[in-house]
């Protein structure tokens, strides 16, 4: 069992916990993953690393509230616990060689990109970060990126904060005005790295992606998180999660993320009938 240390609301769909895990926080890199049960008969679902404190052997993670088991998750308090917590999983970030980078980041994919910016800037790259989101309600993580970004732009779709539009513009106006970037990493909605990938691409400057595809054992077995990278079958747990971003099939990575759709509506709806029972 695992004991939640920390509990912080972030906005109304996602939360931030610190999980006690001293054997995971030891080894755990920006970059890699975990992959939990929220108790003995739930699913596994993985969650990527947002932060570690070795010296207090705690992980951070951040979710959003979309299916059962996330609604399951958030509906636990400080100082309860889930049955399991396994990790890390997954390749850590490269960051050899990279001097100057540019972070973006989209949505709640803000919390994976947050910790692979820290890691760059403690290492001393000029780090530039773009994260952006629907509206101003939905922002996540400002402080934090400020504090590790060297630029830090912020995009909402209704401008209701920072700037209006996607965050495929100032990366262009950034790439067009001379800002040489050893590499691009965008983390996010597929659609949203599917473009940035789209943008980068005529200017030959490396793009990585972070792929979160269908997972259940985290560890190459089941098959579920395979993907298509250069013509070749990869699997995202042990060959990634991170990606050469003009290898990727995106369109098939798209609609293999839509085949569980539906049963995760109706599961969604059941265990809202069982949290309100329970109050």
């Amino acid at each position: 069992m695992y004991k939640i240390v920390k509990k912080r609301v972030l906005n109304p769909t996602v939360t931030m916990m610190d999980i006690y895990a001293p054997l995971v926080a030891k080894k755990a890199e920006a970059g890699q993953f975990i992959i939990l049960r929220v108790d003995k008969d739930g699913e596994r679902i993985p969650l990527t690393v947002a932060g570690y404190d070795r010296t207090a052997g705690t992980v951070k993670i951040i979710f959003q509230i979309v299916g059962a088991t996330t609604m399951l998750l958030n509906a636990k308090k400080e100082g309860e616990f889930i049955q399991d917590f396994a990790g890390p999983l997954g390749c850590a970030t490269k960051t050899d060689g990279v001097k100057k980078v540019c972070i973006v980041g989209g949505g709640v994919g803000c919390a994976i990109a947050l910790p692979v910016a820290e890691k760059f800037h403690s290492l001393g790259c000029e780090v530039h970060s773009i994260i952006g989101f629907r509206n101003k309600d939905l922002l996540i993580l400002e402080e934090e990126f400020k504090a590790c970004s060297d630029k830090l732009t912020i995009m909402t779709d209704d401008g209701s904060y920072g700037r209006q539009g996607l965050v495929t513009q100032p990366l262009k106006e950034a790439i067009e005005n001379g800002e040489n970037y050893d590499e691009v990493i965008a983390i996010g909605p597929l659609i949203m790295m599917k473009f940035v990938v789209a943008t980068t691409k005529p200017y030959g400057v490396k793009t990585t992606v972070s792929m979160n595809p269908i997972m259940i054992d985290g560890t190459g077995m089941c098959g579920g998180c395979r993907l298509t990278v250069g013509g070749k079958i990869k699997f995202a747990c042990v060959d990634g999660p991170d990606f050469d971003g003009f290898e990727v099939d995106f369109d098939e990575a798209m609609a293999r993320s839509n085949a569980y759709a539906e049963f995760e509506r109706n599961a969604r709806e059941e265990s809202c009938n069982l949290l309100k029972g329970a109050k």
